[in-house]
């Protein structure tokens, strides 16, 4: 199979960016809020509104992460199933899944309105279904049961026209669709600019929890009150870090030689993969976005193979004309099947939002309610349910025990058996490997023109060895989901710093 690469998400490639200064000094605010994807922004726009002084620092661009990378899509069940939700908790619990997460969606739809935000925001149904074969029926049933008792209007019939041979199908009327990184940037040109301060490339390098906290920054530092960790999984070391399962998935976005199927969220539940498709139309003409193939990060390693499957499954169900574009998202699975919202554990002063899985931007908008009604000193009916700092050992302890000694055994096994090659010339173009020179744990990429790229493999968060991401050219950390590029900067993860440039750099030179 020829080797696939992404390209850019068809969010990126289509949307204009309103840029934003970068930090310059020191200052001081009531809220720092660390990351502006959906979460730090909904958050920022609330806060200002409830005057106080905010300022966002993001290391790239407003919305480039991974909100830029999602499928636009937005809904009151999550994927996880409410069925597991309920099992795993209670019916309160999945009652105030489904009506929080509903709140969000129709808030989302008013700041829209409100706000003139054109990102095609347009309500549709939502189906989980599944094809002859896929032995999923039982499943669905109960998720259909589990979406009625919630209070969501559900059916388990197919519409006329359903583009998939359907086995059984959970059908949710009511759900939505949009653009997220249209979205995104309408409502930071929205936030009330005497109360906000949006600051891009601007790299926080480490945050001090106190009274006052303290976020320094490579340019300045961020005295506040308060601190929102809006990063998807929060920078440093927590504990949520060891409930949580990093995955990442692969998308594309096709043209197709007809007509694109009726608007919908479109979610393939196999037994060892999910796909979720949707149409998208706009000046640039129509899309089919398929999304899949979901893996955990850092542990695949010819992850570029994922991306023709992904690309074989659309063929297989739709005449495709061509791909016009490839990416990857990321997600953090937690333990229990729920968020981690509130304040941080250990942490007096600082909130966290993370845990969203591929739920993320239904649940960065809840979050935002959430953590602003906590700083205005208001209660929120549905903050305990997702409270970061629950004790929950019965929902959680499977899926705990499985992902930590996963971590321990990747650990172990990259330093037991550690280097895929033993000399740099052993690299070809358009790979990396690890090896050690000199007795240092290095990571070499060879670019395609012939020239090395080398970094320390040792990954800045908790020490484990990164793995090559051959689709995207990064070096991936298997153990919390750091990803660093191949000259070693932090793309996203928990890790502040980036890889070590090698002290035994003199070898690599001769090469």
């Amino acid at each position: 199979m020829a080797v696939q690469q992404v390209t850019q998400s068809l969010w990126s490639a289509t949307t204009g960016f309103k840029t934003y200064p970068q930090l310059q000094g020191d200052i001081e605010v009531d809220v720092a809020i660390v990351g502006a994807g959906i979460t730090g922004i909904s958050t920022a726009y609330l806060l200002a509104r409830e005057g106080k002084r905010v300022a966002v620092l993001e290391s790239f661009q407003v919305g480039s992460g991974t909100t830029g990378s999602s499928t636009g899509n937005l809904y009151a069940t999550i994927g996880e199933y409410l069925d597991t939700v309920e099992s795993k908790h209670n019916e309160d619990t999945l009652r105030a899944v489904v009506t929080s997460r509903t709140a969000a969606v129709d808030w989302i739809e008013r700041l829209v309105q409100q706000h003139g935000i054109a990102c095609e925001f347009t309500r549709v149904p939502w189906y989980r279904f599944s094809e002859p074969g896929d032995d999923m029926a039982e499943q669905l049933r109960r998720e259909t049961k589990a979406a009625a008792k919630a209070g969501l209007i559900v059916s388990d019939q197919a519409p006329a026209n359903f583009p998939f041979q359907v086995e059984a199908i959970t059908n949710v009327a009511g759900q939505a669709q949009y653009n997220p990184l249209k979205y995104v940037q309408g409502l930071a040109a929205a936030i009330d600019g005497n109360y906000c301060q949006v600051y891009e490339g601007t790299k926080v390098t480490i945050v001090e929890d106190g009274k006052p906290c303290i976020v320094h920054t490579e340019r300045g530092t961020v005295t506040a009150t308060h601190v929102v960790m809006a990063t998807h999984s929060p920078k440093g070391v927590y504990a949520v870090h060891t409930t949580m399962e990093p995955c990442r998935e692969f998308a594309l976005a096709v043209r197709l030689k007809g007509a694109l199927p009726a608007g919908g969220i479109y979610w393939h539940r196999q037994q060892a993969q999910h796909y979720s498709i949707r149409p998208y139309s706009n000046a640039q003409g129509n899309f089919l976005l398929v999304l899949g193939e979901t893996y955990k990060v850092g542990q695949q390693e010819h992850n570029e193979q994922a991306l023709g499957k992904l690309e074989q499954y659309a063929k297989e169900r739709f005449d495709v004309d061509h791909v016009v574009y490839k990416w990857a998202a990321q997600n953090y699975r937690p333990a229990d099947a729920l968020p981690y919202i509130g304040t941080s554990p250990m942490q007096e002063n600082t909130y966290i939002a993370t845990g969203f899985a591929a739920d993320g931007l239904t649940w960065g908008a809840l979050a935002a309610m959430i953590i602003s009604d906590a700083l205005a000193g208001r209660k929120n009916p549905w903050a305990m349910f997702f409270d970061p700092r629950r004790f929950t050992p019965l929902a959680s302890a499977p899926q705990f025990i499985k992902d930590n000694t996963d971590v321990a055994f990747q650990l172990a096994k990259d330093y037991l058996f550690y280097g895929q090659v033993e000399e740099l010339q052993e690299i070809k173009p358009g790979d990396g490997k690890t090896l050690e020179i000199d007795k240092e744990k290095v990571a070499a990429y060879r670019d395609e023109a012939g020239k090395l790229h080398v970094v320390s493999s040792v990954c800045t968060h908790m020490g484990c060895i990164v793995h090559f991401n051959n689709a995207e050219k990064s070096w991936d950390c298997p153990c919390h989901g750091s990803r660093f590029s191949v000259e070693g900067e932090v793309l996203e993860g928990p890790a502040y710093s980036n890889l070590a440039k090698p002290g035994s750099l003199e070898r690599v030179r001769k090469k």
